[in-house]
């Protein structure tokens, strides 16, 4: 497991996940590792939430009920005061198709389930803070 000391400043980070066990571990993770961290399960509740709690970074599962994550994306990029925030799908659809599909609705990263921790550490450790 990546350890903490080697993480940079600590990041706000918003978790959408409908699988509560998996939110719930990816949440306990971040907090271990000194990030402030906020999680909703559904489509919907992030484009609400997010704006509101203002993370540098969102972690987006793009299999969503309501609204999938391609649409929660596309949504957060039209909102002006998110400008600079870095959104990272977090997700099974790992073919080339998937990938190209995310960057056009406004996804910068890609990470395929099961999650590689090191390279999140150092995709959360290069993160811009919008403080």
């Amino acid at each position: 497991m990546p350890n903490l000391s080697s993480a940079s400043r600590p990041a706000r980070v918003f978790v959408v996940e409908d699988n509560l066990d998996a939110a719930l571990t990816l949440v306990d993770l971040l907090e271990i590792w000194g990030h402030d961290v906020r999680a909703v399960h559904d489509g919907l509740a992030a484009v609400t939430a997010v704006p509101e709690f203002h993370p540098d970074v969102v972690l987006l599962d793009i299999g969503l009920p309501g609204i999938d994550g391609y649409e929660v994306a596309r949504r957060l990029r039209r909102r002006a005061e998110l400008a600079g925030l870095l959104i990272v799908a977090v997700t099974g659809y790992g073919q080339d198709g998937d990938r190209q599909r995310a960057r056009e609705a406004g996804f910068d990263h890609h990470l395929v389930k099961p999650l590689d921790l090191e390279a999140l550490r150092l995709l959360l450790a290069g993160a811009p803070r919008l403080d």
